[in-house]
């Protein structure tokens, strides 16, 4: 495919206007003013179109689609025990299959071309993602509330044969981690045994991190007054490139620890606001040089995947926090939401719109009354723009949703699917 006359985001995230971008199989293949003599098929007229790196969404529960607005109104631990936990039991590989496109569909729909993914039912995740063309780095996350031997645990045993089957997997669109649930579900023989194993596997880490004051301050009473960074960072757990997701009370040494072990953090603004856990201090990661990447949660703790509403968030919540509306600039907000991420998934050649990179690219229009007029691009983009604005999205130089249309996804028959397993789940709940 070739854009021409295209408004581009280009790598270091400066707006150039009336480009061509031809992309060629997987890769962007040219960049330029000039129209290139090389024949790259079909030709998209890009008048009024931005041309961008695609969003990485840092972490998500893909299949929890199935439980939007299930549990509203609830304080956490009522919200998990009372609603989300019972719901889930009853879940088969199928309901998670289907959930999963669903939560695919939605992300296409609002640019998000690759997730950092932790669930169960992992194999179906994985099919889901195959089909759909999109990316992501799935982890099978372990829980354990008795201290045995990481062997003897059954999701154990599923994430080995999930790396062992799918990493690398789709041409490489599919990669695995090793995933913690959070150190409040599991012990020290647990995190010491998977820290030392994902690092003789060369995996990376995935794990809930100092989500709410009520874990930290619980990790504290357990671990001799060790934060969960400082208990993990002792554990071995950051000692390979790890994704801590949330990180809302971090403290102390906490942040020199990130940087030391060269972790990222996925901050998850809506869904940190929606259950009342608190606001990441993105700023003091920044000065610290941490990786920081964007990630929506569940749809069931968030309601959506509108990534550029999480941009608005991101870059506004901080301003307010600390008084000072110079923190988080857009083009922080735009690497946090693309290039980061990309990094965080140990995708080297994603999220910057370059030469020789995937062609992960998503399209904005950029003609609507919301996007005029523009002083500067990248502030309508982040502060004035809507998901909807989105148009077209496409990895690996495929194109998977357009103007509406869900080319990889049969969308109708994935929400006849979801609606009839949460008929069934909320039949046998009440049954």
């Amino acid at each position: 495919m070739l854009f021409k006359n295209i408004t581009i985001l280009d790598e270091n995230l400066e707006i150039r206007e009336n480009c061509y971008v031809g992309i060629k199989d997987s890769l962007i293949d040219y960049i330029g003013s000039e129209e290139p003599q090389a024949d790259y098929g079909e030709v998209y007229d890009g008048k009024g179109r931005l041309l961008m790196p695609g969003f990485v969404n840092g972490h998500a529960h893909t299949p929890m689609t199935l439980l939007r607005g299930y549990g509203e109104n609830l304080k956490l631990d009522q919200w998990l025990n009372e609603r989300i936990f019972p719901f889930e039991a009853k879940l088969t590989g199928e309901d998670v299959y289907y959930s999963t496109l669903l939560g695919i569909a939605e992300s296409l729909r609002y640019g998000i071309v690759s997730t950092t993914d932790m669930y169960y039912f992992c194999n179906d995740m994985a099919n889901a993602f195959k089909e759909s063309g999109a990316k992501a780095n799935i982890g099978r996350a372990l829980t354990c509330f008795e201290v045995k031997a990481i062997e003897e645990l059954e999701s154990f045993q599923e994430a080995k044969a999930l790396y062992k089957d799918w990493h690398g997997a789709a041409d490489g669109r599919i990669l695995v981690d090793m995933s913690l649930h959070a150190e409040y579900t599991s012990n020290a023989r647990l995190v010491k045994e998977l820290a030392d194993y994902t690092k003789d596997l060369g995996a990376r880490m995935h794990v809930h991190c100092s989500e709410t004051l009520n874990e930290v301050e619980g990790c504290k009473a357990r671990h001799k007054g060790r934060t969960p960074v400082e208990y993990f960072a002792e554990q071995g757990l950051l000692n390979q490139p790890a994704t801590l997701a949330h990180c809302v009370w971090l403290e102390g040494d906490d942040f020199n620890i990130l940087k030391e072990k060269g972790a990222t953090v996925a901050t998850c603004p809506v869904s940190n606001l929606k259950l009342s856990s608190g606001i990441c201090n993105v700023p003091k990661l920044l000065e610290k040089g941490v990786n920081v990447m964007i990630g929506t949660d569940s749809v069931s703790s968030n309601n959506s995947l509108n990534f550029i509403e999480e941009m608005k968030f991101f870059a506004l919540l901080n301003k307010e926090r600390r008084e000072d509306p110079t923190l988080i600039t857009p083009k922080e907000t735009l690497y946090a939401a693309t290039a980061a991420g990309a990094a965080a998934q140990g995708r080297s050649d994603c999220g910057k719109l370059a030469v020789g990179y995937k062609a992960d690219l998503i399209v904005l229009d950029i003609t609507g009354p919301n996007m005029y007029p523009v002083h500067d691009l990248l502030n309508n983009i982040v502060y004035s723009a809507s998901g909807s604005d989105v148009v077209m999205t496409m990895a690996d130089g495929k194109v998977l949703y357009k103007d509406g249309e869900y080319l990889t996804i049969d969308i109708e028959k994935v929400k006849y699917e979801v609606e009839r397993s949460k008929v069934r789940i909320l039949n046998e709940l009440n049954a």
